[in-house]
């Protein structure tokens, strides 16, 4: 059974770092490039970052950048996302989710109905 597992998440206070996880079982990474979304009740899934099969290229959304950097393990069939200098609007529900083809244009990766296979998220609170 192929299936995405993320986790990683928690309560932190403001400033605080936190490094999400997310895992394929049943298929490969390889060739799939990974995102993390975020989604806060009521609210439509937000993009935050993307990184391509290989790892060379990444994106990122604009409230995160400079602050969140995606990664991606092929070996370990993993990726990952380290959080740093969290404030209270990173609180959410963060999935990672996978899709194939090309990378480019890059606006594709951020557009979740492009995506087909999703964890079952992990909660991050950041506490003021």
């Amino acid at each position: 059974q192929q299936r995405l597992v993320d986790s990683g998440g928690g309560t932190v206070q403001s400033g605080d770092s936190l490094r999400l996880s997310c895992f394929a079982f049943g298929h490969s990474l390889e060739k799939l490039s990974v995102a993390w979304f975020r989604q806060v009740q009521d609210k439509e899934r937000e993009f935050v970052a993307a990184v391509s099969w290989s790892g060379a290229n990444t994106n990122y959304g604009a409230s995160v950048k400079g602050r969140f950097t995606i990664s991606k393990d092929n070996p370990k069939n993993a990726a990952y996302l380290q959080m740093n200098s969290l404030q209270p609007d990173d609180t959410a529900i963060y999935y990672c989710a996978t899709r194939g083809g090309i990378w480019n244009p890059v606006e594709r990766t951020e557009m979740a109905e492009n995506y087909f296979s999703w964890g079952q998220g992990t909660q991050v609170t950041v506490s003021s």
